[in-house]
């Protein structure tokens, strides 16, 4: 059964029992979420009136100033905005094409916070592996002057796991591929699609080795140059024009709702409000922060607040790694108020499995969310959450437990920071059930009382 049928027809079930609904909070989210358009309309004003939002871009602030008041006007508390230093990036004109032994144009895409050729670009020849640990083997100097290509493919999975195994090639492989001697390094696309379009996506220089230009190919390019390379030489010309802003100011934004009895204690949901430029980042992570203010949203319009605070935070630098530590430092002695964490950041596609701290699941509170998300087609796993999101990992670091909701990726990897990341991809009912979802954890983790640090420490039974 689809995702929008099955909601549609969860839907109908609880609206029949009006009283039922009336009486049970959880019932009224799941119900709502169904019909309520607030989330929806969230990601498409954000997505149309805003469009792409690197860290730190005008964009990105007049986004985050424009979440800031949508928050106010759905009745957060303390609604406000807080900047931290990055160095910003910004793409400019960019080609790349093969100049021997034929002549033809390819998609390339610079990587996040790479440098720029030279002006004139840079013509020559290519190392091609088929593998990044084939680059990590090569022996020092045996790149010298050469363009390294690494062709190594994502593997598809469910839960996004192909892209842990994989991304590293382009986080680190510039410096690879630098401390071998070559003068530029190409990539092909951290992604699981067939079309001509690059993913880009944020790389980090080692201290130790030379900063090189980087970029990624799209994947029938990267087949393109493999086929070429087998028969022979291949000389490319490559040109970007990329900068970074030292000192620039990217933006957080954060609302409550604030708690009825212990507002001094916090569930904190999250999504990040930058994106990539060459899409309109509705998946990644415009999905993610309409999710998260959605959730809160809703319990929002319930008749009485929750015992504990809601706090949803719209992080602003995920993509390039800058707003996880700010935010976090920015808690000092308050960061132990935070009784649990979670983040959004894997787009819209239906939630089908939760995860959660320690032995929480056997628990009196993991009994209450099992029932509430079953209904939702989520399956509660008593294998503790491995992973809260990027936004979070400086909280988790410092002792704050988090919640993981496992998401349907299959496709997620196809269009993720490409051109292709646009408000058309998103599902209505998907982004519902997701809603949904986490309204009910939100509303229970901050109703029940539960303490999720020591349930963090004690391993689940088995």
């Amino acid at each position: 059964m689809s995702a929008r049928a099955f909601l549609a027809g969860l839907g109908f079930s609880l609206l029949a029992g009006s009283a039922v609904v009336a009486a049970d909070p959880l019932a009224t989210l799941t119900s709502q979420a169904v019909t309520d358009r607030w989330a929806y309309d969230f990601l498409a004003d954000l997505t149309s009136e805003f469009g792409p939002r690197p860290a730190a871009s005008p964009a990105a602030l007049r986004a985050a100033q424009w979440a800031q008041q949508r928050l106010q006007r759905a009745g957060f508390d303390d609604v406000h905005l807080e900047t931290f230093p990055v160095t910003a990036w910004t793409r400019g004109p960019e080609s790349a094409e093969i100049v021997a032994p034929l002549h033809q144009s390819l998609a390339v895409a610079a990587l996040g916070q790479s440098v720029a050729t030279p002006a004139a670009g840079i013509d020559a020849e290519i190392s091609l592996f088929k593998s990044f640990q084939g680059l990590r083997d090569a022996a020092p100097g045996s790149l010298s002057g050469k363009i390294a290509v690494v062709t190594q493919r994502m593997t598809r999975t469910q839960d996004g796991s192909g892209y842990g195994a994989i991304v590293g090639m382009r986080v680190t492989g510039a410096s690879e591929a630098a401390r071998k001697g070559a003068i530029a390094y190409l990539i092909r696309s951290v992604g699981t699609d067939n079309h001509r379009l690059p993913h880009t996506g944020v790389m980090v220089y080692a201290k130790d080795a030379p900063k090189i230009p980087a970029a990624a190919l799209s994947n029938p390019d990267a087949d393109q140059l493999e086929r070429l390379a087998a028969n022979g030489g291949v000389k490319l010309h490559l040109a970007l024009a990329s900068e970074s802003h030292e000192k620039a100011q990217a933006v957080t934004v954060v609302g409550e709702l604030r708690g009825r009895e212990t507002a001094d204690q916090v569930v904190l949901l999250s999504g990040h409000l930058d994106s990539w430029d060459l899409g309109t980042g509705a998946i990644d992570d415009g999905a993610g922060v309409a999710i998260a203010a959605g959730a809160g949203h809703l319990i929002g319009l319930l008749p009485q607040r929750p015992r504990r605070t809601i706090r949803v935070v719209l992080f602003g630098a995920e993509e390039i790694g800058g707003a996880s530590k700010p935010y976090a430092d920015g808690q000092g002695s308050k960061i132990g108020s935070i009784v649990i964490a979670g983040e959004s950041d894997f787009g819209a596609g239906r939630i089908y499995q939760a995860c959660l701290p320690g032995d929480s699941a056997g628990s009196a509170f993991g009994k209450k969310l099992a029932a509430a998300i079953e209904p939702l087609g989520v399956d509660l796993s008593k294998t503790p959450a491995r992973h809260g999101g990027a936004d979070i990992e400086d909280l988790v670091e410092r002792g704050v437990p988090f919640v993981q909701f496992s998401q349907n990726g299959l496709d997620y990897f196809d269009i993720h920071h490409t051109a292709d990341d646009t408000f058309d991809k998103i599902d209505p009912a998907e982004l519902a059930q997701n809603v949904a979802v986490w309204a009910s954890f939100a509303w229970l983790a901050a109703e029940d009382g539960m303490d999720f640090r020591a349930a963090a420490l004690q391993a689940p039974a088995k």
